[in-house]
């Protein structure tokens, strides 16, 4: 999902009436980042708070190359790093995931072996259908074994966009919320949906009733099951003491819009690149009776601060053997205090941007490859925004000139401030410090999504002989995984 789509920040159809309802009764933060301008990196940065260049959600294959983890990738998420739920099951917290892991789908990386005691959703994404013989379609678990497949048992139409699977979600979030309340147990619930991610699904009941077409169908689905869930807290007494928050894991990917792809607002490109579209998310906290209804927030926020903020609610301090990204946020929406803190853009292996207060400084600049962009396709990840030096086909570097924007002037990121300029001076110098510090003290973690292998396709997981569903693999073929961009 993108900055722009939802009503509260200027969506001109205004059909998020409950995303807009929770930023009414609690904190909107305007200046809120993911880790990573795609989807795998941003979230092992969630849940471990530390960047992905860190964690080892990256590849070396390349200079700059957005990875991921499709279902022939050979890493995932390693035992050395600390999840959010392991540390909160210290403080006697039941941890559920529902939705999307995408943190690796062999054994040694599921969920439930990394702090979750409950899972119901899948290890990838809903690409498919597979004919079984080239490639499996990807499985759908409950807890350590798989229940079914995309698309044989979990139907996605691809003509229509219908699928039932955000309702299945919700009830899972809803029966889970009332188990644990009802035994008075202390639950962390990671809600990871992914409607709005092309092939584009919604329910029957929400096909057709968008502006927006099927994205936004999609996008009102997701908005209406957040009001049931939030409506269902205040039901069962206990919304004072639940603290909820909404973000996005990358900007809406333009390369599907706009049929299956949303808006990022006033901000430049999308998905995968490192300028504002693809990493600035709509973000909004909710815990009624201490953040004060209505509240806007500039702090500059991460992704990686849920992980920090999560474990002060619990009364945990954050591990001290390790280098932690995020922070805590609970000063800024309980008391309004604002911390100076830098945003680090990276896209895979490389530091392409900096961000310091207003000023965002690219030190490098690459949208996409000119064979891509000009491919019978036309991959584009920034339609209709090319601006001249910025959105580069080639990757340019910047390191001695740094492109510099003040995003409260230019959120778009189109007038670049004058090299010579004693703004651009001031700022570039405070901006460089910032960054000698970070790279001195940046220990890369072993890069996780270098190797592919379709052997480790999801062709036999758990639970597959008790539905028959055990498909035979090929034999071993490691190679270096490609990322073209």
């Amino acid at each position: 999902m993108g900055w722009g789509d939802l009503g509260v920040f200027g969506e001109p159809s205004k059909e998020t009436p409950n995303l807009d309802q929770m930023a009414a009764e609690g904190m909107l933060f305007l200046d809120f980042y993911t880790a990573s301008p795609l989807c795998s990196p941003s979230r092992a940065a969630l849940l471990t708070g530390r960047l992905p260049v860190r964690n080892g959600f990256y590849t070396t294959n390349g200079h700059a190359r957005n990875a991921y983890t499709p279902q022939d990738i050979v890493g995932g998420i390693p035992d050395s790093e600390l999840l959010l739920p392991e540390l909160l099951k210290k403080a006697g917290y039941t941890n559920k995931i529902i939705g999307k892991w995408h943190l690796g789908h062999r054994p040694q990386f599921h969920p439930l072996r990394h702090g979750f005691d409950e899972w119901f959703g899948s290890p990838n994404c809903h690409f498919g259908p597979y004919d079984s013989r080239e490639r499996p379609n990807i499985p759908v678990y409950r807890d350590w074994d798989m229940v079914g497949r995309y698309y044989e048992d979990f139907k996605i139409d691809l003509k229509t966009g219908e699928a039932n699977l955000t309702q299945l979600y919700l009830q899972e979030a809803l029966d889970f919320i009332s188990k644990q309340q009802a035994s008075q147990q202390p639950f962390f619930l990671y809600w990871a949906i992914d409607a709005t991610h092309a092939p584009v699904y919604a329910s029957k009941q929400f096909l057709g009733t968008s502006q927006r077409g099927l994205y936004g169908d999609a996008v009102r689905e997701i908005d209406d099951s957040i009001g049931k869930i939030l409506k269902h807290l205040q039901q069962l007494g206990i919304s004072e003491n639940t603290f909820v928050f909404f973000t996005s894991d990358n900007g809406a990917a333009l390369i599907s819009a706009p049929k299956q792809g949303g808006s990022n607002g006033p901000f430049l490109c999308g998905k995968q690149t490192t300028f504002e579209g693809g990493m600035r998310e709509p973000a909004i906290a909710w815990w009624p009776g201490h953040i004060p209804a209505g509240g806007v927030s500039h702090q500059l926020g991460s992704v990686m601060d849920l992980f920090s903020t999560s474990l002060s609610l619990a009364g945990l301090q954050p591990p001290s053997d390790r280098q932690i990204d995020g922070i805590d946020l609970l000063p800024v929406m309980l008391q309004g205090k604002l911390t100076d803190r830098p945003i680090f853009y990276y896209r895979g292996n490389e530091l392409m941007a900096v961000r310091a207060g207003l000023y965002k400084a690219h030190y490098w600049t690459w949208s996409n490859s000119w064979e891509e962009h000009n491919k019978v396709m036309g991959i584009d990840f920034c339609p209709g925004q090319s601006v001249a030096g910025v959105t580069t086909h080639t990757q340019e570097e910047h390191t001695y000139l740094p492109l510099l924007f003040h995003l409260g002037r230019d959120p778009g990121e189109k007038y670049p401030l004058s090299f010579a300029s004693d703004e651009y001076q001031r700022a570039v110098e405070h901006i460089s410090g910032l960054v000698q510090q970070h790279k001195a003290s940046l220990v890369p973690g072993q890069p996780q999504l270098n190797v592919c292998d379709q052997a480790v396709m999801n062709w036999s997981p758990p639970g597959c002989e008790k539905l028959g569903k055990c498909l035979k693999a090929p034999e071993s073929d490691p190679k270096k995984c490609s990322w073209p961009h």
